[in-house]
C-alpha cells in the first residue's frame, strides 16, 4: 500500500478507526524499512458541537504534521435531504470530495482512510441488499478520474480489535451526532445481523471476508465478468478430469479401480436395451 517517499494524507475524523489508522502508520514509520511522510488531515464540517481543540491539541502532542480544513457542509446536508432521511450519502460525497481536492493540493501520493474489515463487508451487504451490486470497498483504489490513490490500512482488521486498541491507547474520541448516530440507517441494521451472526456462528464473517478474497466469475451470473452464453462445447476435446454426471455413460463404465475414470473401450461396447420417448 505505501512505496518509498510517499506522501500520506491520513484522513482523521476523531473516530477510533482513523485514531488507530494514524497511531499504527507513525509507529509504522518508524520501522519500515523504507521512508515515506506522514500528513494528517481534518475536515471540520460545522456539525454544532464538533469540539474544535481536541483534535489539534492531540495532533501537537503526537508531533505530526497536520490541516485542519473548514467547510460547512452540515448546513449543505440539512438544506438537501428532507427531515428525517438518512444524511451519509450526500455527507459523503460532499466529504470525499473536498479531501479530494486538498490531497492534490498538498501533493499527497496516496490518501489513507480508516475503514476496517467489517465496515468492507457490511458495505457488501448493503450494495447486495439495497443497490443490486456486488460491491465492497478494495484495500486499495484508484479514483474514477486516475488522479487519487486510497488506501484502507485497517481493510484486514476486525473492528472489536480497534475498539479494543483505542480503550488502550485511550485516543480522544469524538462521537459522530450528524451520521453514526442516527436511528434506523440500514448500515446500523446489517451491522446488527453481522453482530449476531457473528455471536451466533463463530467464524462466519471470517469466512465471508475470505469468500471476497476468492471470487470465481466463471461461476456467476454476470455477463460484464464472464460472458457464459457465449461458451461453445468442444466435441472433440479429449476426456480428462471430473467428469460432469450427465457425460457419464453409466456406473458400469466407470472402472472403480483406476480412481473412478471412465473405461472408454467398456463404454463403446454398450448396448442399448431401450428406450423411451414422451411422444410415442
Amino acid at each position: 500500500m505505501i512505496e518509498e517517499g510517499d506522501r500520506v494524507m491520513c484522513c482523521l475524523s476523531g473516530g477510533k478507526d482513523s485514531y488507530a489508522m494514524l497511531d499504527i502508520l507513525v509507529n509504522l514509520q518508524q520501522r519500515a524499512p523504507i521512508k515515506f511522510e506522514i500528513v494528517a488531515v481534518n475536515l471540520d464540517q460545522k456539525q454544532p458541537g464538533f469540539p474544535e481543540e481536541i483534535l489539534p491539541a492531540y495532533l501537537d502532542k503526537l508531533g505530526v504534521a497536520y490541516h485542519i480544513l473548514e467547510k460547512d457542509t452540515y448546513s449543505i446536508v440539512r438544506d438537501k435531504i428532507p427531515e428525517g432521511k438518512t444524511t451519509c450519502s450526500l455527507c459523503s460525497r460532499l466529504r470525499r470530495g473536498t479531501l479530494y481536492g486538498f490531497a492534490q493540493k498538498i501533493g499527497a501520493t496516496k490518501i489513507a482512510l480508516g475503514h476496517h474489515r467489517d465496515d468492507i463487508i457490511e458495505t457488501l451487504f448493503l450494495n447486495m441488499f439495497f443497490a443490486g451490486k456486488m460491491k465492497a470497498m478494495p484495500p486499495k483504489l484508484l479514483s474514477d478520474d486516475g488522479a487519487n490513490m486510497v488506501i484502507r490500512p485497517l481493510a484486514y482488521s476486525r473492528e472489536k480489535d480497534i475498539a479494543e486498541y483505542a480503550e488502550l491507547k485511550q485516543f480522544p474520541i469524538i462521537p459522530c451526532n450528524l451520521c453514526g448516530s442516527q436511528e434506523n440507517l440500514k448500515r446500523a441494521a446489517v451491522k446488527e445481523m453481522l453482530v449476531q451472526w457473528d455471536r451466533d456462528f463463530p467464524g462466519r464473517i471470517e469466512t465471508i471476508f475470505t469468500a471476497m478474497q476468492h471470487t470465481a466469475p466463471s461461476q456467476g451470473v454476470d455477463r460484464e465478468k464472464f460472458d457464459f452464453l457465449a461458451l461453445e462445447r468442444n466435441a472433440d476435446a479429449p476426456l480428462k478430469g471430473d467428469v460432469a454426471e450427465s457425460d457419464l455413460p453409466a456406473f458400469d463404465f466407470v472402472d472403480i479401480a483406476n480412481n473412478g475414470h471412465i473405461d472408454l473401450d467398456k463404454a463403446a461396447r454398450i448396448d442399448v436395451v431401450s428406450t423411451y420417448s414422451p411422444h410415442s
